[in-house]
């Protein structure tokens, strides 16, 4: 189970190197963090988009390890094409963004030409070091970056790709936390109804017949077995969620109540201003990736660092098999 950014890089490293194509090559930070992959031996490269933009950045910034890279120009509006088919033909393991904008790159990565869907939802998986605790473990919040407003089902989707991430991370079963302002359920807070209904789901999916083999089977991102191997429930606040403090003065009982691995938010809002305020105000890195495609996409804003892009890269490059089932 890795528990800190280091270990998730020393074991991408291991499994490495995937390919991964930068869909728009001339972004100074995600060629940085691709040239430190590469150098790590986490990663290959393939440059989609302006060439000779990407190549003045490797020249300029001394990016030694994408001399190598393979080189595939595009005009602007072909970029997000071009990399999506090199994924879908085998010839890339990870999609970065580099110089689109996220909706030109999921857009491609959606169109049935290419052969990256899966019938599954799309869904974005954010990584941060949380120290709550006292010690560094590895937290992830879900769903920031896709989903503004997801239904039940899509919900039940959004929990079963994270939890298919978190057990390629090595947690054997992942506790998962479904969040919202407070942990009792009342019609005022809609969610708080909904997550009760599907932590219920959850707890008799767990119980149900077949579990037990389920929970030892590789993986996958079928809700109902995705339910049998991780330990669901909500709903919980933040506070109850990641302190065995707040959870006892509550009287929760429950093994996620104040160790949650991982925080499953109502809407983009919600999920959009945790992953922020871990990044800004607890100053975490944080990594993230999108999963439910045939290959994992990494979406990152223009303001994430290069550190931040390259922890994403080593997320990407070791939930790349797992993501696929």
């Amino acid at each position: 189970m890795m528990r800190t950014f280091a270990q998730l890089e020393e074991e991408a490293r291991r499994r490495g190197p995937g390919t991964v194509a930068v869909a728009g090559a001339a972004s100074a930070t995600a060629l940085a963090a691709l040239d430190a992959a590469v150098r790590d031996g986490m990663a290959g490269a393939v440059l989609v988009g302006d060439v000779d933009g990407a190549l003045a950045v490797i020249d300029g910034d001394g990016l030694e390890g994408l001399r190598d890279a393979r080189l595939v120009p595009a005009p602007d509006d072909e970029v997000a094409r071009r990399a999506a088919a090199l994924a879908g033909a085998g010839e890339a393991d990870v999609l970065l963004k580099g110089t689109l904008r996220t909706d030109q790159l999921l857009r491609a990565v959606l169109d049935p030409d290419h052969a990256l869907r899966t019938g599954r939802l799309l869904s974005d998986v954010l990584l941060y070091e949380d120290t709550l605790s006292g010690g560094t473990r590895l937290v992830g919040i879900t769903d920031g970056g896709i989903n503004p407003a997801p239904d039940a089902d899509q919900k039940r989707q959004i929990v079963a790709n994270a939890v298919a991430v978190f057990r390629a991370l090595g947690f054997e079963r992942p506790r998962v936390a479904l969040m919202s302002a407070t942990e009792a359920v009342t019609d005022a807070v809609p969610s708080t109804v909904e997550w009760r209904a599907l932590a219920d789901e959850a707890r008799a999916a767990a119980e149900a017949p077949g579990a037990a083999a389920a929970r030892q089977s590789s993986g996958g991102a079928d809700p109902s077995a995705a339910f049998a191997r991780a330990e669901i429930f909500g709903p919980l606040a933040l506070d109850n969620a990641l302190l065995e403090s707040a959870a006892r003065a509550k009287g929760i009982d429950s093994p996620v109540a104040g160790h949650a691995d991982l925080m499953v938010v109502p809407n983009i809002e919600a999920g959009n201003l945790l992953g922020k305020a871990v990044k800004y105000l607890a100053g975490s890195v944080t990594a993230h990736v999108v999963v439910g495609a045939t290959v994992p996409v990494l979406i990152p804003s223009r303001v994430e660092s290069a550190l931040d892009k390259r922890m994403s890269i080593a997320l990407g490059v070791l939930v790349h098999d797992a993501v696929r089932l």
